[in-house]
């Protein structure tokens, strides 16, 4: 099929590449616009602009899609398909009217569920069983087109945001693949989404990362859990920052077993040689691997063996 391609972060990255290697007509990548990062202020190509790039693919990397030339220029290459995905604008209603097929999202969940910016973080941090990927044809609104196919994916106890982020990104690839043969087949379906199921998955932020040891401890591990990579949950030790990356439950019942059910949250209950504990508002959590300030990540035995830690320090402040 003759495909254009929109799509700008790494979760878009593997999809581009399996249209590409399927053997379809990749006419343009279309991303955003490059941005100017770091201290030496230097350009920065997104993701899928590196990959068209390295596939020889042609990049359009346009303001604001709604543009008249643009809009033009689409119409010109007379696509039989628009594939988006994660591309960060939204679509007016004269481009989705321009390929044969119409065009095509792959997102992150099973629609309607988790609509919005971070269906996949919100998997984790709100403790699913499981999760998905979804195609469908997309329409005026925010993730509320019909239903072409679903693939489900059970979450695992240690997922994280990046291992499902990865895990989703492969299955939406060969989604895609199977949502353009059944395009092509004239055997894809419209099932319209039950409004009244969905959720919105709101875009995460350096501040929600921080730990409020108020919470429940199962509460605080999925955040944990959820964040890492981007944006990491943390806290303060002793004024500097201290990014949390893998904890693991004690339960209330352990907690109050040990002596520490009237410490404060925040409380350090106990050290360990590769770990230690904090009491949280019910059941408490026991740190595994850190980023202290200025550092690198690492275990929670290589940063105790560095730092004098001891039982009653507070976190947090």
């Amino acid at each position: 099929m003759r495909v254009v391609y929109m799509g700008t972060p790494d979760f878009a990255v593997r999809t581009l590449e399996a249209v590409a290697d399927a053997g379809h007509e990749v006419l343009m990548v279309v991303t955003q616009p490059d941005k100017v990062r770091g201290r030496g202020k230097k350009l920065s190509f997104s993701p899928v602009k590196e990959k068209a790039l390295s596939l020889g693919l042609r990049v359009e990397q346009p303001e604001k899609v709604r543009e008249e030339a643009f809009v033009e220029e689409l119409e010109a290459l007379r696509p039989d398909v628009i594939v988006v995905v994660a591309f960060g604008q939204i679509l007016p209603e004269r481009i989705l009217r321009i390929p044969e097929y119409g065009c095509i999202n792959v997102h992150a969940s099973l629609l309607p569920a988790y609509r919005g910016a971070a269906p996949i973080q919100w998997a984790v941090i709100d403790g699913l069983s499981e999760t998905g990927v979804t195609t469908m044809y997309m329409d005026k609104g925010l993730d509320t087109g019909d239903i072409i196919a679903q693939r489900k994916v059970a979450l695992r106890p240690d997922e994280t945001g990046g291992l499902l982020f990865d895990r989703l990104a492969e299955e939406g690839a060969a989604l895609l693949l199977d949502t353009l043969q059944m395009l092509k087949d004239g055997t894809a379906v419209r099932t319209p989404q039950d409004n009244a199921k969905s959720s919105y998955a709101k875009m995460l932020t350096k501040e929600m990362g921080r730990l409020d040891f108020s919470r429940d401890a199962e509460t605080l591990e999925r955040l944990i859990r959820g964040l890492d990579p981007w944006p990491t949950a943390y806290t303060r030790l002793s004024g500097k920052l201290l990014k949390i990356l893998r904890a693991a439950v004690v339960l209330e019942e352990a907690v109050v077993s040990t002596g520490g059910a009237d410490a404060e949250p925040g409380t350090i209950l106990n050290v360990e040689k590769k770990s230690f504990t904090v009491r949280c508002g019910t059941g408490a959590l026991k740190i595994l691997c850190v980023q202290p300030e200025g550092r690198k990540r690492m275990d929670s035995a290589a940063f105790l063996a560095g730092y004098g830690l001891v039982e009653g320090t507070h976190l947090g402040v």
